[in-house]
């Protein structure tokens, strides 16, 4: 029996890749896209209609479509979370995709919405919350976690049973020492190098990282100003 068809969740970039790789790779076939009422600024996008999220509901409905929410990590992974949680409320399916071309277990075990792109290593008893997303090359140690709403950058290593919280971001080129916790909402940058735990709301910058913890000025500033949380 086929799989029911994709409606997407956004109109730019990341929203354009997702059909490309549910198509080609996940044996899904999409069949439109969908944005806030607001934001519908014309009738199709990537040669598929376009249609106003009150419409999808109508001419797409959960109890015939799956739907994938293919958006950035802009505030944060917030506005993701926001429109999982938007579209899980109406009563859809979120659909995951794994790459072919990636690298995993059998006791591999995910949420909802999860994009896991190409030349994935993910070893033994790795575990994915909902709505994470895995660009390409990462390395996620045995025994580790990652929280909800979470975003990995590409060619970042997770070593062995760390625990990552709920919508943290991790840049290129990130490293992580085994048997760390990462609190939530923390912003990991480019390059840097973790060896020891960062509480909830933490920016590491650098190698070895220098961390700001989540009531330092600076490191609010960086957050802020990166994610643009105060726009």
């Amino acid at each position: 029996m086929a799989e029911r068809e994709l409606v997407i969740f956004g109109s730019a970039e990341i929203a354009e890749l997702a059909r490309f790789y549910f198509e080609q790779d996940g044996g899904r076939k999409v069949a439109a896209f969908t944005v806030d009422d607001a934001y519908v600024e014309a009738d199709n996008f990537d040669g598929l209609p376009l249609v106003a999220w009150s419409e999808a509901i109508r001419r797409f409905p959960p109890d015939r479509y799956d739907m994938h929410v293919a958006l950035s990590y802009m505030k944060l992974n917030r506005i993701r979370e926001a429109k999982f949680n938007q579209a899980r409320e109406a009563g859809y399916s979120l659909a995951s995709y794994f790459c072919s071309k990636s690298v995993g277990w059998p006791d591999l075990t995910h949420g909802e919405n999860c994009f896991v792109l190409e030349n994935q290593t993910i070893q033994p008893g790795v575990s994915l919350g909902d709505n994470v997303m895995l660009w390409s090359g990462n390395h996620i140690g045995h025994g580790s976690m990652i929280g909800d709403h979470t975003y990995f950058a590409s060619h970042i290593v997770v070593s062995g049973h760390c625990r990552i919280g709920k919508r943290c971001f991790f840049g290129v080129n990130a490293t992580l020492r085994d048997f760390l916790t990462i609190g939530d909402d923390c912003f990991v940058a480019m390059d840097a190098s973790i060896t020891r735990d960062l509480e909830t709301g933490s920016v590491a910058l650098g190698t070895p990282a220098t961390v700001f913890g989540p009531e330092d000025e600076k490191g609010r500033k960086i957050r802020n100003n990166y994610f643009k949380l105060d726009d």
